[in-house]
């Protein structure tokens, strides 16, 4: 069985603030903003919600197919993703343009500031999503706008059941948009914030939209997940950490749990605790795509 990750492959260039933001940012003088962060620690990680997604999945052992386009600068993404045993398949290499590109800025606080640019991404609408016997779940995570909107409609129609995960991409659609998701998808899956920001601009509360799909979970970083099913919430305590190094790619590292526990065939609570346990893992570690899963790790869950 095989998963169909649909989303972005990027760069991303981190970043380590050792103050905090808020204590730089005069909040009455937000009108003229003029700040500059001195950033003595910068690296380079292979990032992109599907590529961190994927990785997260096949460290759990599943066969995933990222479906994610990159510019004429990965090459070096494509030798990473063969390198790991990921399929590439369904990864369309564009010419003209840059793969996408995140600056990501993390305070002492874990809080973070990114900019982003979509490069590539926006032409991930190019590949299409056909039925195949041995692909028979998926997931939309952030993504170029047309590419999320059609490849929802394709995963329907292809009768392949799939998690709607917004993420950052949420700011992008409206209301009957988001609506139009939700109605097409198995699955909802957002962090406290967008899943407010969700809400927001549907029209309706957690309890209503989890009554819209089989399983809504709202992760809630340090504290744990919730699990919204048939409008009764189930809280999913957190696992500790050995320490707190980078949040970069944690969610997507969540989600790989997730999907790995969905081909299973598990109940969502205990997809809900690997989540939270890969999570655990993830922000030991530097960038999104550098940790590793031992067997010992997960043994319990």
């Amino acid at each position: 069985m095989a998963t169909l990750i649909c989303g972005s492959l990027a760069f991303d260039t981190i970043m380590s603030f050792q103050g905090r933001f808020g204590e730089q940012i005069l909040p009455d003088q937000l009108h003229i903003l003029n700040v500059s962060f001195l950033v003595p620690e910068l690296r380079r990680d292979f990032g992109g919600c599907a590529g961190n997604i994927a990785y997260a999945m096949r460290q759990l052992g599943g066969a995933p197919l990222p479906m994610a386009a990159l510019g004429n600068d990965g090459d070096g993404y494509l030798e990473r993703l063969r390198a790991l045993d990921i399929s590439t398949e369904f990864v369309r290499q564009i010419d003209d343009i840059y793969t996408a590109q995140a600056m990501i800025m993390t305070d002492r606080d874990n809080n973070q500031i990114t900019a982003f640019h979509p490069g590539a991404m926006m032409q991930a609408h190019r590949t299409h999503i056909e039925p195949r016997a041995d692909i028979r779940l998926g997931i939309i995570s952030p993504d170029g706008r047309d590419a999320m909107l059609e490849h929802a409609e394709q995963f329907h129609a292809a009768g392949i059941p799939f998690v709607f995960d917004p993420g950052q991409g949420l700011p992008m659609f409206g209301g009957t948009e988001l609506a139009r998701f939700v109605d097409l998808a198995t699955w909802v899956t957002v962090n406290d914030y967008e899943g407010r920001m969700l809400c927001d601009r549907m029209g309706v509360d957690l309890a209503e939209l989890s009554r819209r799909v089989q399983g809504l979970v709202v992760t809630l970083g340090g504290e744990g997940c919730d699990i919204w099913q048939d409008g009764r919430r189930t809280h999913v305590a957190p696992a500790q950490p050995e320490a707190v190094i980078d949040p970069t790619g944690c969610g997507d590292a969540w989600r790989g749990a997730l999907l790995h526990g969905l081909e299973q065939g598990w109940p969502l609570a205990r997809c809900a605790a690997l989540g939270n346990r890969l999570g655990a893992l993830k922000i030991a570690s530097r960038g999104p795509q550098n940790y590793r899963v031992a067997a010992s790790d997960i043994a319990d869950i």
